[in-house]
């Protein structure tokens, strides 16, 4: 690996920008709610670009480029999925939330905002909401360190092991220094690039295997079904894939950014913005392993890599095809997945641990900077876990990915949702469903029953249990009061 190698100069260019941001939130930083929530002071086009960003994470540059490039278009239901889940999750909670946990103590964290809004006075509810972020926010940020590592394996010949350190230690750089601001200001900046790559890189591979009728020539000689939508799959296997929509309604990280925006009404521009980038990127991301099919097809002497492991796709397309300035710019996309998901995903376990667990129960007089600093050894306190975790290298981004989704997207997805358009909802409710959530997600993933994605039943068991439960008792006249106001305030201003 030569200093001069263009693809690396781009890449230290682009981690010390990000760096450098971090550097300048820190000087906006003053108080924890600064650290953890940007003291909700994100304009839409943050909010819209920052919950993007945030949620695709190297899975969108790795994991399902090699899936489509594996199994042809019948993977791309996963991305059908996640857009009407995503869409859903704009229109029904985003705005509610943001009235919500500011009627509801001006809640922080999920952990906070469910032990205010249900009046919880046993700190139950806080610590097994907490928990349950620690432990598949853990597996969660291993997955990004995964993807980062072996984008800087394959790009500049590291060993897997220096490759980990090297990929994750940016993002705790600036994730611990600048906090929330830095996160959501780098997320703008990375949800750019990475919509740029996504959108160029499908154009240039087409040009390169020779337009649009040849490539699909050649994806139908290679084999026919991978035009189909319906190859291999069954009815349970497209539920399964369509399935990873309702993780959107759990995922902490996203909901953080709903919960920092400037107020209400900076919602629904979001909304449109953050679709239209999500629905660009998933195309684009989708045409990338689709058209790779067709280069690798026709040039099997460079397709190695490949073979060995497809979720290397967009990284081989991106070195072959482009001046070493340019695939070191578009490989800076890979790079800007990972850091964007993995940093919010530091902060959210970070902010489980200082709000709700040292401020809680450890030490209720804290003054702020000690719970941002406190906030900042938390970073690297659960950075260190995840890249244990991540220290195998037969790691796939996608298996790491979905596990912890589902988890949270049944955990936390009934309880967000039905706590904000159902008054009647109870904290024992609240408690039900998010243990029937998380335990359902494992024990089901255990035992791989029927083949179905464990996010449906959890959801589904999740969402029974909170209205059986919530049935058998009522919620205080408090908790029903705030839930008015909250929801009269949603619909004055959004």
């Amino acid at each position: 690996m030569s200093v001069s190698n263009p693809t690396l100069i781009t890449f230290v260019i682009y981690i010390a920008a990000m760096v450098l941001i971090g550097f300048m939130a820190y000087r906006s930083t003053n108080n924890l709610s600064d650290y953890i929530l940007g003291g909700r002071s994100l304009g839409s086009v943050v909010t819209a670009l920052s919950a993007g960003a945030s949620d695709m994470s190297g899975w969108l540059l790795m994991g399902l480029p090699g899936a489509i490039y594996m199994s042809g278009l019948s993977e791309s239901w996963i991305a059908i999925g996640l857009i009407v889940g995503a869409y859903l999750n704009w229109l029904f909670v985003a705005g509610r939330l943001r009235v919500q946990t500011e009627h509801n103590g001006d809640a922080l964290t999920l952990p906070d905002y469910f032990s205010s809004r249900f009046e919880d006075k046993s700190g139950l509810l806080r610590i097994i909401s907490a928990v349950v972020i620690l432990v598949f926010f853990t597996i969660y940020c291993a997955s990004g360190i995964v993807a980062g590592a072996r984008l800087f394996e394959s790009t500049f010949g590291m060993s897997y092991e220096t490759a980990l350190w090297a990929g994750a230690a940016a993002t705790i750089a600036y994730t611990f220094v600048g906090g929330f601001l830095a996160v959501s200001w780098t997320d703008t900046v990375q949800a750019t690039l990475m919509i740029f790559a996504l959108i160029l890189t499908p154009i240039i591979v087409l040009l390169a295997t020779g337009g649009v009728d040849t490539t699909f020539l050649a994806i139908e000689a290679k084999n026919p079904d991978n035009f189909n939508m319906l190859k291999n799959t069954s009815f349970i296997g497209i539920i399964s894939l369509m399935g990873w929509g309702l993780g959107y309604f759990g995922q902490p990280h996203i909901l953080a950014r709903f919960m920092a925006a400037d107020s209400v009404k900076s919602i629904a521009k979001a909304r449109r913005i953050s679709m239209t980038w999500m629905i660009l990127c998933l195309g684009g991301t989708v045409a990338v392993g689709f058209f790779g099919i067709a280069y690798f097809s026709a040039h099997p002497e460079v397709a190695g890599p490949v073979t060995e492991n497809h979720e290397r796709v967009f990284i081989e397309l991106a070195k072959l095809l482009f001046n070493p300035w340019i695939a070191g710019v578009l490989l800076s996309a890979i790079l800007a997945a990972v850091m964007s998901t993995l940093s919010c995903q530091l902060l959210v376990c970070s902010s489980a641990l200082t709000e709700d667990f040292y401020k809680t129960f450890l030490r209720k007089t804290a003054s702020q900077v000690e719970l941002v600093w406190v906030g900042r050894a938390m970073v690297l306190l659960v950075a260190l876990v995840a890249i244990g975790l991540a220290a195998n290298p037969n790691n796939r981004v996608l298996g790491l990915v979905s596990y912890a989704w589902a988890g949270f997207g049944a955990a936390f997805g009934p309880v967000v949702l039905i706590s904000v358009i159902w008054k009647g909802m109870t904290r024992n409710g609240a408690l039900a469903g998010i243990l029937v959530g998380a335990i359902t997600v494992i024990v089901w993933k255990h035992f791989e029953l029927l083949g179905l994605y464990e996010i449906i039943p959890g959801f589904i068991f999740a969402s029974l249990a909170i209205y059986v439960v919530s049935k058998l008792g009522a919620p205080t006249a408090g908790m029903v009061e705030r839930f008015d106001a909250a929801e009269k305030d949603y619909n004055l201003n959004k």
